[in-house]
């Protein structure tokens, strides 16, 4: 099935052309777990269950079976299963109804859907994106706000 004998014109086998695909999604499936550290450059969704830290630069997805424990940090997120850990996510992060959020949370943007569950000692929005920090009134000598 995989024979190199039978080459195609351009020199390759016709049999086994892997392909990198703009969009791939890595998956845990139900039933799996994992320990270590976990890098991934395209989305991954998590229906196991993982302990260690998972870096991604897509979209991390726990599904509504799927738990981590311990370290994420990623562009983007949706929790539909159990985090507890240390939770960085640099755009924005979706608890959905059934999830289950323990820890400390950094996050540009947050979504608590109703029933979620959201218990995290820290949260941090708006990391480190000046526009979004609130703003601080500089006294000048009269006392006044500057510009008042």
């Amino acid at each position: 099935m995989f024979s190199t004998k039978d080459k195609n014109e351009s020199g390759k086998s016709g049999s086994f052309n892997p392909t990198s695909s703009g969009h791939s999604l890595n998956s845990v499936v139900k039933g799996t777990s994992l320990e270590g550290t976990i890098k991934a450059s395209s989305d991954i969704r998590i229906d196991g269950s993982i302990k260690g830290k998972l870096f991604g630069d897509a979209k991390v997805i726990i599904g509504p079976t799927g738990s981590v424990e311990g370290e994420i940090k990623c562009q983007n997120a949706v929790i539909e299963g159990k985090f507890d850990g240390v939770l960085n996510v640099k755009e924005l992060l979706n608890v959905r109804e059934n999830a289950i959020v323990n820890g400390e949370v950094t996050t540009g943007k947050l979504i608590v859907q109703s029933g979620g569950i959201f218990n995290v000692t820290t949260c941090s929005m708006g990391g480190g994106n000046p526009s979004l920090q609130p703003k601080k009134q500089e006294s000048g000598k009269s006392g006044k706000p500057v510009g008042a």
